[in-house]
């Protein structure tokens, strides 16, 4: 896959009217600091059109990304230890809840898990929710460059365990500065944009 043009087209906060778009959209979803800015950088080949930040909970918005007029990236808000109140935090839940719901063009669920840690009661419930609606999550085991090649298999094994994902579901490992795994993205968006 190719990226030729990104274009960050319509950015939604808590009460705006989300777009009705006819291109198909994949969504990244995952809490706070997990590398969602840096994994969608890294597949659009750009250094920092997603906004990257030291401070967990920066993505307050559901952000699309038009991808060569082909196809839309939607990040939606972190989950998890933001330092916000919990209001806040039951809103951007409902941000997520309602895109979940009303997307017609929702093809696939991007759900990261950073690797160096079994997955949180908040990525647990998140998996369970996307599978409820649903949807067949892949999940992107992210930073797979700070642990040794050696564990790798250790630690993809303690995230499917920690889910409880079926065997079927693809696990991809990836690494923002290294590129391992984009190509296997690649491959899980061709196939959908084929189907």
């Amino acid at each position: 896959m190719v990226i030729k043009s990104v274009n960050l087209e319509t950015v939604c906060g808590i009460t705006s009217k989300l777009p009705e778009n006819t291109l198909p959209e994949f969504a990244f979803a995952g809490k706070s600091n997990v590398g969602k800015s840096s994994l969608i950088n890294g597949l659009m080949n750009r250094k920092s059109y997603a906004r990257t930040s030291a401070q967990p909970g920066k993505t307050q918005t559901i952000n699309y990304y038009n991808i060569n007029s082909q196809l839309y990236f939607v990040d939606l808000p972190g989950y998890g230890y933001a330092k916000v109140s919990q209001e806040i935090k039951a809103k951007w839940g409902k941000m997520i809840e309602r895109y979940l719901h009303t997307s017609k063009q929702l093809k696939c669920i991007f759900l990261l898990i950073d690797i160096r840690h079994d997955p949180s009661a908040n990525d647990v419930t998140m998996y369970r929710w996307i599978v409820q609606n649903g949807f067949q999550p892949v999940i992107i085991a992210t930073k797979a460059d700070k642990i040794n090649r050696s564990q790798l298999q250790k630690h993809l094994k303690a995230i499917r365990t920690g889910l409880n994902l079926p065997q079927e579901h693809t696990l991809i490992p990836f690494s923002a500065q290294t590129k391992q795994g984009r190509e296997e993205i690649y491959e899980v968006l061709e196939q959908y944009l084929r189907s």
